[in-house]
């Protein structure tokens, strides 16, 4: 018998002659309980789903989800090469997601080749994630800096008004932030930001956009090998000397997609959560307590409402089906977040919630830049809520535009009403803190990167 194809255990046949449900549907984007309800009511903590057109299982219990992050036993591996169907070459050459799984990042790696990738991101991260380091200290001052000056922007069609504060706030904050993580040259460079943008609002440049974006990315790591700085790939590094230029690239570019679009959209249901105010971040955020509110959103709506594929190595019973050896599998903070497993843990009135979510993995995959995307979103949420003493939802809760994709939770636009706060202005910088405009002063609009930024993803769209 061959291992590695699947035996259909007595009661169900194997993945690919299951009738699965489409895991993108409307209830999925706009009523995800309702969803994982259905799927909780008739699987149990495992459901067969189909993925954009390939079979895979979807782990939506919280224990189960957590067995599997833990990966105590080493059943699961990241390599795309475990997968019986890609081996085997029925997985569609077109399909979305190949580009993700084929990417070779450290996200797609196991064992000492792991090991080493983590080691030299936990070395590069932690000038800044350490906030007593000068970097992280630099790098918070130029978050509230455009944080500022996104957010003069919006208002400067009057003390009251409208805005989007996904496309015009939340979104191309971090997009800004990547820039200064990738270093000189790379924090000025309007076209790897709006690349990126292009890239990540999926529209039908992105794939050319996702070429440049690669290309650039490698010259700027070319350029610290030749000349390292006080910056991301430099770090790495320095922390493993041995890295390659492809590696590093690969890294820096996953990093791209990671900030971009994971601490963007951390920020806007942030946001969200406190504005609907029914799961807690409101009062979290009434009392002070922004990283609580920060905390609350995570679970209740994780940026990465599924984490990317990961691979059976060998038959597995995970709830009531056997999952057979190349099987793929989707595991669900989302909802891993429902189940009554993790709901009953905390006091819905209570300002304090569960630290057990998971919204940040756990395990030998757990993100390294939690601190980093919960400090860019603490300094987005506060300056905002400094600066507007009114701020509401321009929607009914209900009809919020979520975006469709199998990984990610988050909105296509938060549509909001504002009102100015009576000192609207952000309070000035030291001159020690005081950091100069490469091209000018930051109120021009012809040198200031915000301002340009957002002229140039106003033209991307147009």
């Amino acid at each position: 018998m061959d291992p590695q194809k699947p035996q259909a255990e007595p009661g169900h046949p194997p993945l690919e002659a299951l009738a699965v449900q489409p895991l993108l549907n409307r209830d999925y984007e706009s009523r995800p309980a309702v969803f994982f309800a259905r799927l909780r009511e008739e699987y149990g903590p495992v459901a067969p789903v189909d993925v954009l057109g390939v079979p895979s299982w979807l782990v939506i219990g919280y224990s189960q989800t957590l067995d599997v992050l833990r990966d105590t036993r080493g059943i699961w591996s990241r390599r795309v090469d475990t997968w019986r169907a890609y081996r085997e070459g029925a997985v569609p050459a077109d399909w979305p997601m190949l580009p993700v799984v084929e990417s070779d990042s450290s996200a797609f790696r196991d064992g000492a080749d792991s090991t080493r990738l983590r080691g030299a991101w936990s070395a590069a991260l932690r000038p800044f994630q350490n906030r007593t380091r000068d970097e992280a200290k630099e790098l918070e001052r130029a978050v509230r800096r455009y944080a500022d000056e996104l957010i003069t922007v919006i208002a400067e069609g009057g003390r009251t008004g409208g805005a989007d504060l996904s496309a015009q706030y939340a979104r191309p904050l971090p997009l800004m932030v990547i820039g200064r993580l990738l270093g000189e040259g790379a924090d000025g460079d309007d076209e790897l930001i709006i690349d990126l943008w292009r890239i990540l609002d999926a529209g039908p440049e992105a794939h050319e956009a996702s070429e440049r974006l690669v290309a650039r990315v490698a010259g700027v790591c070319a350029d610290r090998t030749a000349v390292p700085g006080e910056d991301l790939p430099s770090f790495m590094l320095a922390a493993v000397p041995d890295l390659t230029a492809a590696e590093l690239t690969r890294e820096m570019a996953m990093m791209t997609g990671l900030v971009g679009d994971v601490t963007g959209t951390l920020i806007c249901n942030t946001i969200t959560e406190i504005l609907i105010g029914e799961t807690g971040a409101r009062d979290s955020m009434s009392a002070g307590m922004i990283q609580e509110a920060i905390n609350r959103a995570a679970a209740a709506n994780p940026p990465m409402a599924n984490l990317a594929f990961r691979w059976a190595r060998s038959d597995v019973r995970l709830g009531r089906f056997e999952i057979a050896a190349g099987d793929p599998v989707l595991v669900s903070p989302a909802a891993a977040h429902l189940d009554p497993a993790f709901t009953r843990t905390s006091a819905p009135d209570s300002i304090y919630s569960s630290r057990a979510h998971l919204a940040w993995g756990a395990g030998p995959h757990a993100c390294l830049g939690r601190e980093l995307a919960t400090t860019i979103t603490t300094i987005a949420v506060e300056r905002l809520f400094d600066r507007f003493s009114g701020l509401r939802l321009a929607l009914p809760a209900d009809q919020l535009p979520w975006r469709s994709s199998p990984l990610m939770r988050g909105l296509r636009s938060l549509p909001v009403t504002y009102e100015l706060a009576n000192d609207p202005a952000p309070v000035p910088a030291t001159a020690a803190e005081e950091e100069p405009e490469r091209n000018g002063s930051a109120g021009d609009e012809s040198t200031s990167l915000v301002r340009r930024v957002l002229r140039m993803m106003r033209l991307s769209q147009s």
